[in-house]
């Protein structure tokens, strides 16, 4: 019987081998391998698909850098809002809305989010599909989920969800580019977004935030309602400091945790007409010489799930009531 068994598993040996990434910067990872029999056992993806996947990889590691040192946390604000509220942007935008009045107009009344705010979004993030980014997304992806580990968990998450995108939406993996963070399309979704709350707006059978402008509308306001927008709601008032104030002992941020009472109690005030018990946020922003406080409220809080910043959702929003400024002049 033992010789039996022997003469059996000599036989039965050769169509065994382990899985092994044959090529690439990625060849030889008992990482990478787990990851795709994991894959392949989970998914609709095969081993076979996944090998060549991963056997066609470039490290991308120019990516560390700039993940280390991101725009929002290296620059002040009057540093930031440079780069964005610019007079190209704003006319780029007019006319952005201008095409596209009639859809814009469409998606506002069903989101109850803003047309300036969509755009300003678009024209933020890619300005108005002039940019969309040059990383390739999967190698991108790739690279931070196995090297990178002060955020390797996210974006682990991420490539598993790009995949799965790539699979649902018939995309060719290795050919879309994207932000060096892996963001993809006009309003630059991430793929866990893009899986989670991109909508076909135009109906047509596929969800396109490459080309299609209603599914890019649509997206980008289904994206705000999804996260708590709140229709005909606030998004920001500018705030003015008594010189006697108490503001250093609040703590700056984008949660709505405080009552407007609070504020003007440590001597703020605004122009604008707001309830004592609005829940606001305090948004404290540098000028070159001196702080700039602003109420932030839910919208505003909203906007900074798009990008965790007081200053991207500062400049969005500055962004859009410049354009809708500029807007309403051609009407």
């Amino acid at each position: 019987m033992r010789k039996l068994l022997f003469i059996l598993g000599f036989f039965v040996a050769p169509l065994v081998s382990a899985l092994e990434i044959p090529n690439g910067d990625y060849q030889g990872r008992d990482d990478v391998v787990a990851f795709v029999q994991r894959m392949a056992s989970d998914t609709s993806y095969s081993e076979q698909e996944l090998v060549d996947l991963f056997a066609q990889v470039i490290k991308q590691e120019h990516l560390f850098e700039k993940l280390d040192r991101p725009a929002e946390k290296e620059l002040e604000w009057h540093q930031y809002r440079g780069i964005f509220i610019k007079d190209k942007r704003i006319d780029l935008g007019v006319k952005f809305w201008r095409k596209h009045h009639q859809l814009l107009t469409d998606v506002s009344e069903k989101t109850g989010v803003p047309p300036e705010i969509i755009v300003a979004i678009i024209g933020v993030e890619s300005f108005y599909g002039t940019y969309k980014g040059k990383d390739p997304v999967f190698d991108s992806l790739v690279t931070l989920a196995f090297d990178y580990p002060r955020r390797a968990k996210f974006f682990m998450r991420e490539l598993e969800e790009f995949l799965l995108l790539s699979k649902e939406q018939g995309f060719d993996a290795r050919s879309l580019r994207g932000s060096y963070a892996g963001a993809m399309g006009m309003p630059q979704f991430i793929a866990s977004s893009y899986r989670n709350y991109a909508i076909d707006f135009d109906q047509d059978g596929q969800t396109n935030l490459f080309d299609s402008i209603p599914d890019i509308a649509g997206s980008v306001a289904n994206y705000f309602v999804r996260h708590g927008w709140q229709r005909d709601g606030r998004v920001a008032r500018p705030l003015v400091a008594s010189e006697n104030n108490s503001v250093d002992s609040l703590e700056p941020g984008v949660k709505t945790d405080y009552k407007w009472a609070q504020l003007k109690q440590n001597g703020l005030t605004s122009q604008f007409d707001i309830s004592e018990e609005t829940p606001v946020a305090l948004v404290k922003l540098q000028q070159k010489e001196h702080p700039e406080y602003w109420a932030g409220f839910q919208n505003f809080y909203v906007i900074t799930r798009y990008n965790h910043s007081e200053l991207y959702a500062m400049a969005v929003y500055q962004l859009a009531k410049l354009i809708s400024r500029e807007f309403k002049k051609t009407i």
